[in-house]
């Protein structure tokens, strides 16, 4: 049908102009963020792109839904505001007969928010946090910054060296606290330089000295030195082998079933049904009088979006702290919203007011006046 095509069309540019400026928008915040991440120590500066365009695709589902709320929105209320709706009604066509081609042209959006949110999103999560382990990982010289306290991957040390002509094999003034085994050591140098001894590498220390006490007590060690070696390597965290749940395949949150696990599928189920009741929530929502503004309606539509993402956040710690069941959950929110999303779409195709459906009457237009005789 000819205006089936239009409206698919017309959704077609919506969308892309939608997609287009909230990826920008997400991607400028993402970068910024990054950056601030990375001059904390977070990531490897020289990743930050990287890091930005994993952000990006873990948000894409969002995005993708969030662009297909406002492209129906913005399409339909053209449509009443320019007395469209009033030749496609006239014809003997409903609101609910725009569910067809709406869903014709939303489908394949909604596949790529489910292949997103099940498979894609996991496997960003885990890249993110392969990049941030692997550059926690790295060992106390390659964490030395000229100019700036660094601190090493279990958190023992903390080093200062001040920068030096001669490039990261030698520096001036060396400072280096450590605590461990129950005792606080800082150790001071003036030239500070690394020597490569069989396997092992030492930062061979010239003209300093070095205080050591124990934590707890009075008791302080001084003692100073020409030459004093520090074997330094690679601090390996603890916590290596623990896996974040947001990085773990949907199918295995399936098979083993703890209510962490169970929590973080309902968020991304719930992202696929979320995309999938917008769609009929956008249908009823975008209806106004052309007489009227549609300020309205779009406000109430993006607190209803920003609402119902709410709701998955909260249903997702609910879950997880046992206080809300999985199939409870999803039938609440999910199938609520339907619910409502259908019964406000059912008003709307057969014309009912709000008054109507309570039990209200209103008052007749046609009551006779009675006349004096």
């Amino acid at each position: 049908m000819l205006f089936h095509s239009s409206i698919r069309k017309e959704l077609a540019r919506s969308f892309g102009a939608t997609l287009i400026v909230l990826a920008t928008v997400v991607m400028t915040m993402t970068l910024i963020r990054t950056l601030g991440q990375a001059s904390r120590g977070s990531f490897n500066p020289s990743d930050v792109m990287l890091v930005m365009g994993y952000t990006v695709l873990a948000y894409m589902p969002t995005i993708l839904t969030m662009s297909l709320f406002i492209a129906i929105i913005a399409t339909l209320s053209r449509m009443y505001r320019e007395s469209e709706m009033v030749i496609w009604f006239s014809s003997g066509k409903g609101l609910a007969t725009l569910l067809g081609p709406l869903f014709r042209f939303s489908w394949p959006v909604l596949l790529m928010v489910a292949a997103l949110a099940l498979l894609v999103l996991p496997w960003t999560n885990q890249k993110i946090e392969t990049l941030k382990a692997e550059y926690e990982k790295r060992g106390d010289l390659e964490r030395i910054e000229p100019g700036q306290f660094q601190e090493s991957a279990g958190g023992k040390r903390v080093f200062f060296v001040e920068k030096d002509a001669t490039g990261k094999q030698a520096g001036n003034n060396v400072f280096i606290a450590t605590t461990e085994d129950g005792k606080e050591t800082i150790t001071s140098a003036r030239r500070g330089r690394i020597e490569t001894i069989g396997p092992d590498r030492f930062l061979m220390l010239s003209n300093g000295q070095r205080l050591e006490s124990v934590i707890g007590t009075s008791e302080l060690k001084i003692s100073e030195f020409e030459e004093y070696g520090i074997k330094v390597g690679v601090d390996i965290l603890a916590d290596s082998n623990s896996v974040s749940i947001n990085t773990r395949p949907t199918r295995e949150l399936f098979e083993n079933r703890t209510l962490p696990n169970l929590a973080e599928l309902s968020w991304r189920i719930g992202l696929i049904l979320a995309a999938i009741n917008l769609v009929i929530i956008g249908i009823a929502v975008s209806s106004a009088n052309p007489r009227v503004g549609r300020s309205a309606n779009l406000v109430f539509a993006l607190f209803a979006f920003v609402f119902y993402y709410n709701l998955l956040s909260l249903g997702q710690s609910w879950i997880a702290s046992g206080k809300f069941g999985f199939g409870a959950f999803l039938t609440t929110v999910h199938g609520g919203a339907l619910a409502v999303a259908i019964v406000w779409l059912v008003k709307g195709h057969n014309n009912w007011r709000w008054r109507t459906l309570l039990g209200r009457p209103g008052r007749s237009s046609s009551t006779l006046r009675k006349t004096p005789t």
